[in-house]
């Protein structure tokens, strides 16, 4: 697991621990004075934010390091300014794509002044990057792959991480062959769980047109007709399964995370606007930099990652963010390759008959590793 860069080496006169070294530099005394005095005060909302600081400093510290071997100066210098100083991002509700919320300092460090985050839901990400409306975003690669089947563009940069979704079943279901006439709930025909949901069945030689009966309510989550026990199943996405399994709700039977042949592919990968990646290469390499470090961060800290997502108001729920970023695997974009992550979902997506596009057309329409390649060699250590 890549973990944060170390210090360099001082020599003996000046060598130090690593605490004796942070308290040089700190200075507590007035804040826990203030705590002190604010301990038996009714200002709660005051005594909290004291004692937040502390906590965000050191989190702040450890991202700083990451920030610090971002690049050497010289391999920056060497590739010149971003050609943009402003970069926008989607903002969704699922926390799995964490490296792009949790990677603002990695992108100031990279010379991005302006960083917006557009709030939007996350069947809308794929095609928000295609049009423009957003630079870049990390998106599901099913999504992805159905974007530039329907012939709207995006530049396809890098895997990020592995083994975001879950399916969830109740007691009458034991694995995906249990699913043949079972209730399955989605929020629509065509949205990301059922065309996922779908790629699973058909995999385990289920008709899933036939086999399933799809429970479709835009008025209700389908985590709550589970809830209810209205439908028999549900695929999942954090922080969802992290609730579920809070509550002692259904239980688990595909975690994508860790069950062949899923674990093998990148889940989430990095989308970029074709007309961004064109006109500003530099602005694009430090932007994937910033998120593939950032991805590295959430790997070796997963604690410092979630405290980010929490104070950055990215969610609520710091135990369901720490969750998530122990559990799945934010380390693997060096050791897989991304080719074959858009080749198995393209494959399995013209099968179900999602896509008419075959998998060499989608790759030779949206895939650019040159960054990602670059990168690899400049990270290597």
């Amino acid at each position: 697991m890549p973990s944060l860069c170390s210090a360099p080496v001082r020599s003996r006169l000046y060598q130090i621990g690593p605490a004796e070294d942070l308290g040089r530099n700190t200075d507590w005394r007035f804040l826990d004075e203030l705590n002190r005095k604010l301990k038996a005060s009714r200002d709660w909302t005051l005594r909290m934010l004291m004692m937040q600081t502390r906590r965000r400093f050191l989190t702040n510290l450890s991202l700083a390091g990451a920030a610090a071997f971002v690049g050497t100066p010289r391999a920056l210098a060497a590739e010149g300014p971003p050609e943009t100083t402003t970069i926008r991002l989607a903002r969704q509700p699922t926390i799995c794509v964490a490296p792009q919320f949790v990677a603002e300092e990695l992108l100031r460090v990279e010379g991005f002044a302006d960083i917006r985050y557009v709030d939007m839901p996350t069947p809308e990400v794929p095609e928000a990057v295609a049009r423009g409306a957003v630079d870049f975003s990390m998106a599901y690669a099913s999504q992805f792959v159905m974007t530039v089947g329907s012939g709207k563009p995006v530049t396809l940069l890098a895997g990020v991480m592995v083994g975001c979704f879950e399916l969830f079943g109740n007691e009458g279901v034991r694995n995906i062959t249990d699913l043949k006439g079972k209730s399955v709930g989605v929020q629509a025909l065509g949205s990301t769980p059922h065309v996922l949901l779908t790629v699973l069945a058909a995999h385990v030689g289920l008709d899933p047109a036939a086999d399933i009966r799809w429970v479709t309510d835009p008025s209700i989550k389908p985590i709550e007709l589970f809830e209810q026990g209205k439908i028999d199943a549900f695929l999942g996405f954090p922080p969802e399964p992290q609730d579920l399994r809070a509550r002692h709700i259904g239980h688990v039977i595909v975690n994508t995370a860790l069950d062949r042949p899923w674990s093998g592919y990148f889940c989430c990968v990095l989308g970029g606007n074709p007309d961004f990646v064109r006109n500003n290469p530099v602005a694009t390499k430090r932007v994937l930099r910033a998120i593939l470090k950032a991805a590295d961060f959430c790997a070796s800290d997963p604690a410092g990652a979630a405290r980010r997502l929490v104070d950055g108001r990215f969610t609520p729920r710091y135990d369901y963010a720490l969750q998530t970023l122990s559990e799945l695997p934010y380390d693997k974009w060096r050791e897989y390759d991304p080719e074959d992550t858009i080749r198995f979902y393209a494959l399995r997506l013209h099968e179900a008959g999602f896509i008419k596009s075959s998998p060499q057309k989608i790759i030779a329409d949206s895939a650019d590793w040159r960054f990602l390649n670059e990168l690899k060699r400049e990270l290597k250590a």
